[in-house]
């Protein structure tokens, strides 16, 4: 569908649906094509994804720092 940036405005909302529907929607000014509408992929946000797969040692991030280090990240030396 090709609509005019005037009825983008107007319809924003419908062209959306329309969009995350499926359809291609292109904005033009006059005759000339400018932009096309798309929707974003939508990902499955998941805490704790590479829970199993992380080896090795690491910093467990609950635990306090050590006074020289906090030290440290407080700008001191």
């Amino acid at each position: 569908m090709k609509v005019t940036i005037h009825t983008a405005k107007t319809n924003l909302s419908k062209l959306i649906e329309a969009a995350l529907a499926g359809e291609e929607v292109v904005i033009a000014k006059g005759n000339k094509p400018m932009v096309k509408l798309v929707p974003l992929p939508q990902g499955n946000f998941r805490i704790g994804l590479l829970e199993d797969q992380l080896t090795g040692p690491g910093p467990d991030f609950f635990e306090p720092l050590a006074e020289d280090e906090l030290v440290l990240w407080e700008g001191g030396r």
